[in-house]
């Protein structure tokens, strides 16, 4: 047998060949009980026949469809082939059938032949329409499997390709931001500003160097918000305070990329610049009923806990609420509150992976 056609022999199409002989065991029980009804016969010998027939004619037709479906996702064989499976598999097991019922019941070999016309074609007509209805049944059980699967596939394609959307919009609004106070300190502090393109120049590099998966460990999205609040310090210097608090058993917790950065620039752009003395800026990770939590705590200008998008809820946060929505559904939430104290509090928060 070669390497190929082994591989369709893999765990879950065994499981899947399993699960059809349960069902062709089953329905083996009842054509035995109504077989052993209507003519009044022996409900134990009927049992034989009826599952000798079914099970071997189940095993030749599912070993068969593997071994010759060659690259079909459906694993069924195409055109003619799959006809003439099913024909030698009623074939096979009717006569191999016959055969083990007729030595338990101790009937001399394939006493079939000896049967009235009738009784033989009522025999043959069972073990027909058993057999093709069964096969009907498993071949649209796999369709129906391989169809959910597609569908499955477009819609993760479909939701790739969304969070890829939104991170290329992020990445550009967060640079012609930076590019922007970039060309406002140049003015006025051009040695500042050199360290700032040296950070800049840093930060992209780390940027683009990195992984372009649609999720990463959440101890690589507070580094790389460690290098852009790093970034931003350099141009404001000790106006700009900030605190980066992530739990040890919670680093590994896969989030999409850039999911905080745009909170943070909300938190600088909205609440620290329009303060003269600045404030601080606390990122704090933690684990709550089965959910992630992060929260983006600043001591600057509070904001509404329903800001308009003049007031900071204007792009960065449209885009985290629609990267949440895309990815977590219903169970992604995000909410921004005003401190007691003055400042704004953002939280973000999702569901936890199913730990392995």
């Amino acid at each position: 047998m070669s390497v190929e056609a082994l591989s369709r022999f893999r765990a879950e199409n065994v499981r899947s060949m399993l699960r059809h002989g349960l069902i062709t065991v089953v329905f083996c029980c009842f054509i035995a009980a109504a077989l052993a009804i209507t003519q009044h016969g022996d409900w134990g010998s009927q049992m034989v026949y009826s599952l000798s027939i079914g099970l071997i004619s189940w095993l030749f037709i599912d070993v068969g469809r593997l071994l010759i479906s060659g690259h079909k996702e459906i694993l069924w064989p195409s055109g003619p082939w799959g006809y003439l499976l099913v024909a030698a598999g009623v074939t096979v097991g009717f006569l191999g059938g016959n055969a083990i019922g007729d030595a338990w019941t101790h009937q001399p070999l394939l006493n079939f032949r000896s049967f009235a016309e009738r009784r033989l074609a009522t025999t043959i007509i069972i073990t027909v329409t058993a057999t093709v209805c069964m096969c009907f049944f498993f071949y649209s059980l796999g369709r129906s499997k391989h169809m959910r699967g597609q569908i499955e596939l477009a819609q993760r394609n479909a939701t790739e390709a969304r969070l890829k959307l939104l991170e290329t919009q992020l990445e550009p609004h967060m640079l012609f931001n930076t590019l922007a106070n970039l060309r406002a300190l140049i003015a006025t502090d051009p040695p500042r500003a050199i360290a700032m393109l040296d950070r800049l120049n840093n930060y992209l590099r780390m940027t683009l160097n990195g992984s372009r998966a649609l999720a990463h460990p959440l101890s690589a999205e507070f580094e790389r918000l460690a290098d852009y609040l790093e970034l931003m310090s350099v141009r404001m210097g000790e106006r700009l305070r900030y605190t980066l608090d992530l739990p040890e058993d919670l680093r590994d917790t896969p989030v999409p990329p850039l999911l905080l950065q745009p909170l943070v620039e909300n938190s600088i752009r909205h609440g620290l610049e329009p303060k003269v003395e600045g404030g601080n800026i606390i990122v704090h990770a933690r684990q709550e009923a089965g959910r992630l939590v992060i929260e983006v705590s600043d001591t600057g200008v509070a904001l509404a806990a329903n800001p308009s998008p003049s007031e900071g809820g204007g792009f960065g946060l449209a885009q985290v609420r629609e990267r949440l929505a895309t990815v977590y559904g219903d169970q992604g939430r995000m909410s921004l509150a005003p401190e007691p104290a003055g400042g704004t509090r953002t939280t973000i928060s999702f569901p936890l992976p199913a730990r392995a």
